[in-house]
């Protein structure tokens, strides 16, 4: 039963009787309905539909709580702050810690809404960590799971291309949230030319931002690297054939949660 306190997530909590109405308009996912104990994903996108933050949303009996990464929460609560306007809400900081549990999970940690083999979360478990962080995203990039802070680049990255359409991380059926109108037209086009894929390399590993061509023809670009593993913003009409990263043969993987490519141009 791995546990490991996640240092890189920190907590905000969102408080008062028009919490979920305040954030049900801003985030991809649904907030009026979560109950207290529930667990959902969602994102803050820039008004242009492009992943500004990803959040876990923690039901609580006064409000919610926000799981978000550590860099981006003192930012994130001046912007709610200046969003909120007249709604009756407190914004601030929390200072629980994040844990994370896979495998067997213990009782007070909440099951992971993304993918079912991610295991639990917990805000303030009294549970010791006997893992590391770096365990923790070995074992979700194992699974083929982006996690936008790390994999995603910043304000450039479309959700669905991050794979949160797959991980119940976006409400198509809620109405308005920032950057709904783009997210909403990719989804009913109904074709994602690019999507985050795990890949392996064996050799030095590539600095984010390098091509991965198949053949002499650019199909993605790397996003994250971690030990020999890492993810790509993938063409997936360019997936068929020897993928290759400076000029070393790399493998990316369609993990089988995510539905089947298309067929190469």
């Amino acid at each position: 039963m791995p546990i490991a306190r996640l240092n890189s997530r920190a907590v905000i909590a969102v408080i008062g009787p028009d919490a979920r109405h305040f954030l049900h308009n801003l985030l991809t996912q649904d907030v009026e309905t979560i109950a207290a104990a529930e667990l959902r994903f969602g994102a803050l996108l820039t008004p242009q539909g492009r992943l500004m933050v990803d959040v876990m949303i923690w039901g609580q009996d006064d409000g919610v709580l926000l799981d978000v990464p550590t860099d981006a929460r003192d930012g994130l609560v001046q912007r709610l702050s200046m969003y909120k306007l007249r709604a009756d809400v407190q914004i601030a900081a929390d200072d629980r810690p994040v844990l994370v549990a896979w495998g067997d999970v213990p009782d007070d940690f909440i099951a992971d809404p993304r993918l079912a083999g991610l295991g639990g979360r917990a805000i303030g478990a009294e549970t010791l960590p006997n893992a590391t962080e770096t365990d923790w995203h070995a074992h979700r990039l194992a699974l083929g799971v982006a996690e936008a802070a790390y994999d995603a680049p910043k304000d450039k990255t479309y959700p669905i291309e991050a794979n949160f359409d797959l991980m119940n991380g976006i409400d198509f059926h809620k109405g308005c949230f920032v950057g709904q109108e783009t997210t909403s037209r990719m989804k009913r086009r109904g074709t994602i030319k690019n999507r985050l894929l795990p890949f392996t390399f064996e050799g030095d590993a590539p600095e984010v931002g390098t091509e991965v061509l198949n053949g002499e023809r650019r199909a993605g670009e790397v996003t994250s690297v971690q030990g020999q593993t890492g993810m790509a913003l993938m063409r997936l009409d360019r997936m068929g054939g020897d993928l290759t990263v400076n000029g070393q043969p790399v493998t990316v993987t369609r993990p089988d949660w995510v539905p089947a490519l298309p067929a190469a141009e």
